[in-house]
């Protein structure tokens, strides 16, 4: 399994739809400024038969190193989520080429 980029997915929407690459690519990245912008502001995205994008809220605490044993202090922060709609887990479970099994063990965490 090899990783997609953000120039491979340009290039296949370019491709689908005539545009031009670089035409494609600004609305790419307008399209993921918008969702980071959104997510700044406090707010969730739902993009439907797709997923949600929200933001979590995280508590500062004291976490420990894991060769040296020592405490160290973790500062409160934010946690970008994504959640995947019921289509696309359906999608995804049903176009796996091991049935889905990889996935479905993913999902049980």
């Amino acid at each position: 399994m090899s990783n997609i980029t953000k120039k491979d997915i340009v290039e296949s929407i370019s491709q689908r739809t005539g545009l031009t690459q670089v035409d494609t690519k600004v609305i790419v990245e307008c399209f993921l400024d918008s969702i980071a912008r959104a997510l700044t502001e406090g707010n969730n995205i739902e993009i439907r038969g797709f997923g949600r994008f929200k933001v979590r809220s995280r508590k500062a605490r004291t976490a420990r190193n894991p060769r040296t044993g020592e405490p160290v202090d973790v500062e409160a922060g934010i946690k970008p989520i994504f959640e995947a709609s019921k289509e696309l887990r359906k999608f995804l479970n049903d176009n796996t080429p091991d049935n889905g099994q990889t996935l479905a063990l993913q999902d049980e965490e």
